[in-house]
């Protein structure tokens, strides 16, 4: 009699490779989460496939960085080496999606690049993430997940990608993403470097119409699939998008939102496996 269930296929697993990494590394603050080499990348692309999971979403953790995160756009980037190796080894058996957004390439830490003042340059960095775009899709992603949260970005891309021959590549924009105390364990699960905050280019989590609005740019944009981020505690965007959008939305429950529920458990203070089914089914719902 329930109205709404979970399958695998709803589910895009994130993963984070760490370059010159010879096998997993734990991440302490997302107890079961790794950096992983790029064999061990390999090996949980096999169990994705077999568990029928909707895909990987691919975030890369580089030895090194520069101001204009330009190992993002190198072919020889960690994350377009780990594209490369993912789909050799299940082609299209597996959804593979890139994050294309330049903080984890960056060695100031911040999605974009900066200008002389130190204020992210929002047009500069659209073209920067045409080339990480295309770099990406020459490695093999599907999807391209747009996290940065830059005005015009959707639409940039997509004409880089079209005009270079790529129109079926499948952009999905982070639309509605928060400036949000909740990707704290994230921070550590790419060694990130940023210093302040990204209260300039994202969501204030104070504010919906404004969201939505976001949405709608994204959508005017040719946004294949429009993302909330984080999760629970923005099921209200999510249920406001997923009825005005007319392509499919997603809702990512991240890196704080595991955590909560993976520290309470250890605490033996909520059942694991109920309270995870719980909030996911939440999130579909």
């Amino acid at each position: 009699m329930a109205e709404t269930r979970l399958h695998p296929a709803d589910l895009v697993l994130p993963v984070f490779i760490r370059e010159g990494a010879t096998e997993a590394q734990p991440i302490t603050s997302m107890p079961g989460v790794v950096q992983h080499s790029l064999d061990s990348l390999v090996e949980v692309a096999h169990q994705a496939v077999e568990a029928g999971l909707g895909g990987l979403m691919l975030f890369g953790v580089p030895a090194t960085r520069d101001a204009a995160g330009s190992g993002a756009v190198h072919p020889e980037g960690i994350l377009n080496v780990a594209l490369r190796r993912v789909r050799h080894a299940v082609g299209d058996d597996l959804v593979v999606m890139a994050d294309l957004c330049l903080d984890e390439f960056t060695d100031h830490g911040h999605c974009g690049l900066l200008d002389n003042e130190g204020n992210v340059d929002n047009d500069a960095t659209l073209e920067q993430y045409a080339a990480v775009a295309l770099a990406q899709v020459r490695a093999g992603a599907h999807v391209l997940g747009l996290s940065g949260m830059m005005d015009g970005q959707v639409g940039f891309v997509r004409k880089a990608l079209d005009d270079n021959g790529f129109q079926n590549t499948i952009i999905l924009a982070y639309a509605a993403k928060y400036a949000s105390g909740f990707y704290g364990p994230f921070r550590e699960a790419v060694e990130s470097t940023l210093q302040g905050d990204r209260a300039t280019y994202q969501q204030d989590p104070a504010n919906a119409a404004e969201s939505v609005r976001e949405v709608e740019l994204d959508l005017a944009e040719g946004a294949d699939i429009v993302m909330v981020k984080p999760a629970l505690p923005y099921l209200d965007i999510v249920s406001a998008v997923a009825q005005m959008s007319p392509v499919p939305v997603a809702a990512y429950q991240v890196s704080g939102e595991y955590a909560q529920i993976e520290a309470a458990a250890a605490h033996g203070w909520i059942d694991r496996e109920r309270v995870m089914m719980e909030s996911l089914t939440s999130i579909r719902r």
